[in-house]
């Protein structure tokens, strides 16, 4: 399991265990939070085809779909 800090997810690293239509690296480029604090938009951008799609953020602890940084 990836332990993140919501606070540093911004412009955070992440590789796609098991990619899809050669889009493996990919960048948080949004994350909005409510106001107690906790992200409650977190938008990911695939780095080789610029693609947006929002995720919720704690699917990136899963180390089964994501792994922090690139690899």
């Amino acid at each position: 399991m990836n332990t993140i800090n919501p606070r540093k997810l911004l412009n955070s690293k992440w590789t796609a265990v098991n990619p899809k239509e050669k889009e493996k690296h990919f960048l948080v480029t949004e994350v909005d939070f409510n106001e107690e604090g906790e992200p409650v938009l977190c938008l990911i951008e695939a780095v080789i085809s610029s693609r947006a799609a929002p995720i919720q953020w704690h699917e990136l602890e899963d180390t089964n779909k994501w792994l922090h940084g690139w690899k």
